[in-house]
């Protein structure tokens, strides 16, 4: 597939109701909050500034929709695990997203950034056990690689894997913002989980 060239913001939604309305199918990026989920975006889209960027974790709230090649969706989910972020509105957030995951019939798949220099916490896994018993298609990806030596780089996945009881098939990558690492292995990634999704319509 192509369309990486023509990538746009389309809407920010506080409530299932809120989401794009077309039969088109979308990615999902999911992390703890800080994790690069901004960061990852724009860099595989070539932009600068297209998902705002916070040095605060915790700032993105909104689901954040952007148009990938005119008939896909790449969708900015907000970041969990901020301490600072008082109960209610966690629960608000935990509520939110659960139910986007849950019924969000145009979800293909979800991208479920690690960080590569911290194991993973009780809400990755938390996370990548959902999605897995909700038969959501996942990809790991392992951000902020450039932070580590390459010679850590096999002893880290494994440890990531084992810690979320991955399977071997189940994908993985790692992936640096600063570099540009795994941009068009991840582009390739999103391109085949999008490929995957049923149409709306489809029997």
């Amino acid at each position: 597939m192509s369309g990486w060239k023509n990538i746009d913001f389309v809407t920010s939604a506080s409530e299932l109701r809120g989401c794009p309305k077309q039969p088109w199918p979308e990615v999902a990026f999911s992390g703890r909050s800080n994790v690069g989920k901004s960061s990852l975006i724009n860099t595989i889209a070539s932009r600068r500034a297209l998902a705002k960027v916070s040095g605060k974790p915790g700032k993105t709230r909104l689901l954040n929709f952007f148009l990938l090649g005119g008939n896909r969706h790449l969708v900015d989910l907000p970041g969990y695990g901020y301490a600072a972020v008082s109960k209610s509105l966690k629960e608000e957030w935990s509520g939110f997203v659960s139910n986007y995951l849950q019924n969000r019939e145009q979800l293909a798949g979800v991208v479920q950034l690690i960080d590569s220099r911290h194991p993973p916490t009780k809400l990755d896994i938390q996370m990548v056990e959902w999605l897995r018993e909700a038969e959501i298609p996942v990809l790991l990806v392992l951000t902020k690689v450039d932070k580590i030596k390459r010679g850590q780089r096999a002893k880290t996945l494994s440890s990531v894997r084992k810690a979320l009881g991955m399977e071997s098939a189940e994908q993985s990558m790692f992936f640096s913002s600063e570099t540009g690492e795994g941009k068009p292995e991840l582009r390739l990634q999103v391109d085949s989980i999008l490929s995957g999704w049923r149409s709306l319509s489809s029997p």
